[in-house]
């Protein structure tokens, strides 16, 4: 907090003496751990854990620069990667921003097309920062032609790995350049080359990874579409804590997208095919099951399925599978995609009522490839490009939001769930699940509200840490857009094990001003992933005190 004072003294002072602007943010969320006779005694060291964050950015004209410090005191939150100790610099930079020339030295963020080929980014809630600390170059020389150059390596903790990664990407508008006035049209070229030296004693070891990725965007009216076709190239194989140096693969990845949007109406369809596709900036970051933390990864490849708001919907989540490994299951990678519909009745109509209706459908599944294994000799065939193996997840929603009068409004969700967690986790079994969810809110006045909301699910699932059915309630109450306060639970009451029906409880508030808030709870953590944006994070059964501060400037 006293580094967030100094800044913002500075910030006022700079601006008054028209030394530039100076902005930043500070972050804070710690958790004191406690034994507790149901999810268990917090044997580890130190109860009391917190991640901290400053970000300081400063502008002037064409030029800037930014810092983040990072504090994990006296340590990092539980099963954060353990490189995240102590206190240091985690990432800095400078450069300078045109309209036509964008230049930086340091840690940086980019993407390439969706991401199958390159993407950093930070997410503190996953304990992700796979920014690439080098240079970085974007040039326009046209309002249709962008290119951008990189070379860097990735964050690793407060170090960075010991792969290179180079890249080179173009954007053309090819609209432009045609003399479209409706349709979009655009063409992206990409390149990703991974250079990792190991001492091996394959003569012919090739330290450089090299990934290509074309693609293409199309608009016109009320309607899109998208294709992007990726290619990696011969990547050492990595089995069971081991790398195989007299064993390589290439991969490949087929991702299209299509979609109808007008007022009303939304309509939109992927579909992707993955085969040996995972990629990290060190080799030995993916030997299979030990990197849980998701660090030095390259690509971004996230679970395309419907991500859910609601706990009980998060117990049985789909994890993408694009890796290639032999033991100890067969796997290539996945193919599979899904479809949202989103459609809204307007008032007046049947089903729009008085206030309209609003309705979002989604269908999602995913298959393994159809392929066949020599698990002695380390060979498979991928099959048909197209064709569809073992089945690995399916799901079925529906969304129903309804304003039922002037002060209350109603959601109601169904899931209906496919699990199957012999390949998605490596157990053995499958589960079918099915949940209901309904929210309800009643509004006070333009700022005081309370919002009640009740899950149930049904689930044959056999494993006793997550085992039959669940229910689950929240009471939140808004006294204000500053203070609420909110009280949830969900319970396994349907397992066998009564030892293990636990009451997964928590209550607590906020506080916020301006942009300033402060939030405090306590209570039990269910045992399970926390999933952002597609990618998780797993996090053990605990109990204990939270508090979370978050501040802009």
């Amino acid at each position: 907090m006293r580094f967030a004072a100094v800044a913002l003294l500075w910030s006022a002072f700079a601006q008054a003496q028209d030394y530039g602007q100076l902005s930043g943010g500070l972050e804070s969320n710690s958790q004191y751990y406690v034994d507790d006779k149901k999810t268990g005694d917090f044997t580890e060291d130190d109860r009391f854990r917190s991640n901290n964050y400053l970000r300081l950015d400063y502008t002037i004209k064409n030029w800037f620069a930014n810092v983040q410090l990072e504090s994990f005191e006296p340590r990092a939150l539980l099963n954060y990667y353990p490189k995240y100790e102590g206190t240091d610099l985690g990432t800095f930079s400078v450069g300078y921003k045109s309209q036509k020339l964008e230049v930086t030295v340091g840690n940086f963020y980019e993407q390439f097309g969706s991401g199958l080929v390159l993407r950093t980014w930070e997410d503190r809630q996953l304990g992700i920062n796979n920014s690439l600390r080098g240079g970085h170059v974007t040039y326009r020389p046209f309002d249709a032609v962008e290119v951008t150059a990189l070379y860097g390596r990735q964050r690793d903790g407060f170090e960075v790995s010991r792969g290179d990664i180079y890249g080179f990407n173009t954007e053309l508008g090819l609209g432009n350049f045609l003399g479209f006035e409706t349709t979009g049209l655009d063409l992206g070229f990409s390149y990703v080359g991974r250079y990792e030296d190991l001492e091996v004693d394959n003569t012919e070891f090739n330290p450089m990874t090299n990934a290509f990725s074309t693609r293409l965007d199309f608009s016109e009216g009320s309607f899109y579409a998208s294709g992007e076709y990726v290619l990696k190239g011969k990547d050492m194989y990595q089995e069971l804590g081991d790398l195989y140096e007299d064993t390589y693969f290439d991969g490949n990845a087929l991702l299209l997208n299509l979609g109808y949007a007008k007022s009303g109406l939304g309509i939109d369809a992927t579909f992707r095919r993955m085969e040996n596709m995972a990629f990290y900036s060190q080799r030995d970051q993916g030997q299979y099951g030990d990197n849980p933390y998701n660090q030095d990864v390259v690509n971004y490849l996230p679970a395309l399925t419907k991500q859910h708001d609601y706990s009980l919907a998060n117990i049985y989540v789909y994890q993408s599978q694009p890796k290639l490994v032999f033991n100890p299951l067969a796997k290539a990678g996945e193919i599979g995609g899904q479809i949202d519909v989103y459609k809204k009745f307007n008032r007046g109509t049947i089903l729009g009522g008085k206030y309209g209706t609003k309705i979002a459908l989604n269908y999602a599944t995913w298959y393994g490839l159809d392929s066949k294994f020599n698990a002695v000799e380390r060979t498979y065939d991928s099959g048909d490009f197209l064709a569809f193996g073992q089945k690995y997840f399916r799901e079925t929603s529906m969304e129903v939001r309804k304003k039922i009068s002037s002060k209350w409004s109603t959601i109601v969700t169904l899931v209906d769930t496919y699990y199957n967690t012999k390949y998605v986790e490596d157990r053995a079994g499958e589960v079918n699940a099915f949940i209901t969810i309904a929210e309800a809110t009643y509004k006070f006045g333009s700022s005081k509200s309370i919002r009640i909301e009740g899950q149930h699910m049904w689930s044959d699932d056999k494993d006793h840490d997550r085992a039959k059915n669940w229910a689950g309630g929240t009471l939140e109450y808004n006294f204000n857009s500053k203070f609420a306060v909110f009280a949830t639970d969900i319970w396994n009451y349907g397992n066998p094990d009564e030892d293990r029906q636990i009451h997964y409880y928590n209550f607590g508030g906020s506080f916020t001003k301006g942009s300033t808030r402060i939030g405090a709870s306590y209570g039990r953590q269910r045992g399970g992933l926390v999933c952002v944006g597609g990618i998780c994070r797993y996090v053990p059964q605990n109990t204990g005190f939270t508090l979370n501060i978050a501040t802009a400037f």
